[in-house]
């Protein structure tokens, strides 16, 4: 993401806060719209305190007052009650904007996150085409992650480096995430192999999402963003499912907190604040 060098910045800001379900991001940028503050905190049971608190720490990051702040658009899990904002966005709609602005030669967006996961088609403008989302189960999500990898006795930043170690494929067939911890403990029990079991973890989260990526009808370049972009083994997965390349950005949590900032400028300039 291209960011203003620490200390530099113009005397008026825009925000955009993701409020999602699992972390919560805020990103500030200056008039000519360049990055020049980011945080990402652990959203907890107050979407509305997560939200105020991000957007503190940001500024706080910078050491700009409040009164520099002169719009806010908030989207994600949790952006109804994202207490400061000037205007609510969909995640679909900013994690377009976010990405086009990072790689505007992306067709898919792949978003993995803590409790939903969604494919995304978007033109050169960055408008969105097409979508699919999965939010009413933990298949193919963060959560899903977290729980296979306490079963295992795995933490999430060490799956997909342990999963590199796999030398037989093992599948994990069920999706539901409360039969798919049944299934790997039973496996642990028959003597499967804990990276040979992580890569079956991978591989089902691969087959999941990569169904909603060709439901609206996959188009390259492919990014990952998401939490879940940082697992090297999802990656991996679903590269292989896929047969193509598909590209993390240098912050993949933050699409969506950039792209509610880019909208913030726009709507800042046609007066909306």
């Amino acid at each position: 993401m291209n960011r203003e060098p620490e200390g530099k910045r113009g005397d008026l800001l825009v925000a955009g806060v993701d409020s999602g379900s699992t972390t919560t991001k805020a990103i500030l940028l200056d008039r000519d719209r360049k990055i020049v503050s980011s945080t990402i905190m652990p959203t907890g049971a107050d979407s509305r305190e997560a939200s105020r608190r991000a957007l503190t720490q940001a500024l706080e990051g910078l050491g700009a007052p409040q009164s520099e702040l002169a719009f806010v658009v908030a989207t994600g899990y949790g952006r109804e009650i994202a207490g400061e904002a000037n205007g609510t966005v969909t995640e679909i709609t900013c994690h377009a904007r976010g990405v086009h602005a990072l790689m505007d030669q992306t067709r898919t967006i792949i978003d993995i996150g803590g409790q939903d996961s969604k494919a995304i088609r978007i033109n050169g403008q960055g408008r969105v085409q097409d979508f699919a989302m999965n939010d009413k189960c933990a298949a193919g999500t963060g959560r899903f992650l977290e729980v296979m990898g306490r079963s295992l006795g795995v933490p999430l930043n060490a799956m997909g480096e342990r999963a590199k170690e796999a030398t037989k494929d093992v599948r994990v067939s069920s999706m539901c995430t409360v039969f798919a911890e049944s299934e790997v403990v039973s496996l642990v029990a028959k003597g499967e192999k804990v990276e040979d079991i992580l890569n079956g973890i991978h591989q089902a989260i691969a087959d999941r999402v990569a169904s909603l990526a060709l439901r609206v009808g996959l188009e390259l370049p492919a990014a990952v963003t998401g939490g879940v972009a940082m697992n090297s083994g999802v990656v991996r997965a679903l590269e292989s499912r896929l047969e193509t390349r598909v590209v993390v950005p240098e912050d993949p949590q933050l699409t969506g907190a950039l792209g509610a900032a880019m909208i913030a400028w726009d709507r800042l300039e046609k007066g909306d604040g």
